[in-house]
Formats: C-alpha cells, sequence, structure tokens
C-alpha cells in the first residue's frame, strides 16, 4: 500500500465519469453497507455534493 494520497483529484473542467450513474452506484453500495435509501431530492443533491468534495480539489476561487 502506498502513502501518497490519491484523492482529492485535480478539478480541470468537467469529468465525464462523474454521472448520474456515479451517484446511484455509491447510494447502491451505502445501502448495501445498511445506510437508509436516497430517497428524496434533498438528500440525493447532499450526497452528490459530498461525493464531489471527496473526489475534486476545489476551484481556486472556492
Amino acid at each position: 500500500m502506498t502513502t501518497c494520497r490519491a484523492y482529492p483529484v485535480p478539478r480541470v473542467g468537467p469529468d465525464s465519469r462523474f454521472t448520474e450513474c456515479a451517484v446511484n452506484a455509491v447510494a447502491a453500495v451505502l445501502v448495501g453497507h445498511g445506510y437508509p435509501p436516497v430517497t428524496n431530492i434533498w438528500d440525493w443533491s447532499d450526497l452528490e455534493m459530498a461525493l464531489a468534495a471527496f473526489l475534486y480539489e476545489p476551484k481556486e476561487n472556492e
């Protein structure tokens, strides 16, 4: 195992890997581990923002 961090990755523009399907997959994994399902738009939005915050470095102006 390496000691170098892989995340967050640089945000250099739109990332075609970050899709609704990716967020769906993360939600499914969470449910599979016993977390409550994402059933409303506010939870969905929060999950999407949390995932983006984990994956990407903040933009310089944020």
